[in-house]
């Protein structure tokens, strides 16, 4: 069966390929795991950083490429190859210094060990607005640990998918210790259900982490990793710099036509004339931004959302919110219908009593205005996710308590919502994650600790609970 993927500025057909078989793939990940994990760290480093030469190598190409199957503007695409290869030292640097192998004295000349071993086979689920960073995050820190790796690229992005494969297998990676799985939905679920796996990686959306959540609740025994979205808030309270305040914003909730699991959903102000201040900059900001295709010129700041079916389901969403009472301050447009470009669109939702708890995966900011501090968190805290949020205005003593007060596993201060940095952990709790940070924290979840005892020559006694020899009965 052939899985093919279509360009989504202009609907082309970009890459066409075979469906894989999650059971084979998995066999072959199985029979190249005892050579790949046998070999020194050091090796593995060293084979890694010749993936990363070969990304630099061929990073014109490989920008294009994630470009024209993403839509996003080629300088984004350009970003996101930096990222890969950034990612192979950080790895290597977090691997040392979060999973190092340590010995320390003990009674007796004995020593007290702790090392690090590989899973073994493990499965990595991709996204499609990352197709190379985000899946990179995940087998990267796996291989480096020793394990081999099943990567099932997003169905939406397996051309990505399959040239990240093919720069590690140039780079020395054996080809049985990283697979590429090519498939739909159904691929991902078997890949998920397979027996032979030792645990699965995944980053997505927090209805299918649900999903993987539920069908791994009686394997204790695998490791899951779960990397999940966000409703994310944006707070702005007493901004020195309204401009300032206003590109965070604009940043935080547009870059990557919102397709970001960090982008800010909601901007939540304190009610009067600095908001209305702050959504006059906004709405100049947002009409100068550029939505066109990856390779116009000038570069648009955006470009399309993945297809036209998360088109379609966006646009029912902000209608949604609009049939609740929204206010639309500035519309989500759709200016071809036959192509997934929205504009970026505001929309203010204060007195929306029921709006739905959920990620809107693309550019709609949804404004929340309140009468004080407390009400601000108390509506930043009014969701079952956790990944980012950020404060931009207010003092050092109000960012310690926004800090303190707010459920989140990335928060900021003057700084967007979204761009985390690859040398720190990266996660979230509630529905955004189940306590596994990504990024630097990589490491702990693609090995497991091993604490040993150990003493060259035995000795053994036993001092107490023994009876006296010399009362023995010959």
């Amino acid at each position: 069966m052939q899985l093919q993927s279509f360009e989504p500025a202009t609907q082309a057909l970009l890459w066409s390929g075979e469906t894989g078989d999650a059971a084979s793939e998995v066999a072959a990940a199985r029979a190249a795991l005892a050579e790949w994990s046998a070999q020194a760290v050091t090796y593995r480093a060293e084979t890694l950083r010749r993936f990363a030469n070969m990304v630099r190598a061929r990073d014109a190409e490989f920008a294009e490429l994630i470009a024209r199957e993403t839509g996003k503007p080629l300088w984004e695409a350009k970003t996101e190859v930096g990222a890969v290869v950034g990612k192979v030292e950080i790895s290597i640097n977090a691997y040392m210094e979060r999973t190092p192998q340590r010995k320390q004295e003990a009674a007796m000349g004995a020593k007290v060990a702790v090392r690090h071993k590989p899973h073994g086979v493990l499965a990595v689920l991709g996204p499609y607005n990352f197709p190379a960073h985000l899946p990179n995050g995940h087998i990267v820190p796996a291989l480096l640990a020793g394990n081999t790796v099943v990567f099932k690229p997003s169905e939406k992005t397996p051309a990505v998918g399959a040239m990240l494969v093919d720069l590690y297998r140039e780079a020395g990676v054996p080809e049985g210790a990283v697979r590429l799985l090519v498939g739909g939905p159904d691929e991902g679920r078997a890949l998920a259900g397979e027996d032979g796996i030792d645990g699965l990686l995944f980053t997505g959306s927090a209805r299918a982490g649900q999903a993987l959540h539920r069908q791994f609740a009686d394997m204790p025994h695998k490791i899951l990793a779960l990397e999940l979205g966000g409703n994310n808030p944006l707070v702005v309270w007493d901004a020195a710099d309204v401009t300032a305040a206003a590109t965070i914003a604009v940043q935080s909730a547009f870059l990557s036509a919102g397709q970001r699991c960090t982008a800010a959903r909601r901007l939540i102000v304190q009610d009067g004339k600095a908001a209305d201040a702050l959504v006059r900059e906004m709405l100049r900001l947002m009409d100068r931004l550029i939505v066109g295709e990856p390779m116009d010129s000038p570069q648009p700041f955006m470009g399309p959302v993945i297809d036209n079916a998360a088109a379609d389901h966006l646009q029912a969403q902000f209608l949604d919110l609009m049939m609740k009472g929204g206010r639309v301050i500035r519309r989500l447009d759709r200016p071809q219908e036959d192509r997934p470009f929205l504009t970026p669109s505001l929309i203010d939702v204060t007195d929306v009593d029921n709006s739905a708890d959920e990620e809107m995966f693309g550019p709609v900011l949804q404004l929340i205005r309140v009468a004080d501090f407390d009400e601000a968190l108390a509506q930043a805290n009014d969701t079952r996710f956790g990944l980012a949020a950020s404060l931009v205005g207010g003092s050092p003593e109000l960012y310690d308590r926004f800090w303190s007060e707010v459920r989140a596993g990335v928060i900021n201060w003057n700084k967007p919502t979204n761009g985390a940095p690859s040398n720190a952990p990266f996660g979230g709790v509630g529905l955004s994650g189940n306590h596994r940070p990504s990024a630097f924290y990589a490491a702990d979840y693609c090995a497991y600790p091993v604490t040993s005892s150990e003493a060259e020559i035995a000795r053994a006694s036993i001092n107490e609970g023994l009876r006296d020899p010399n009362m023995l009965e010959d």
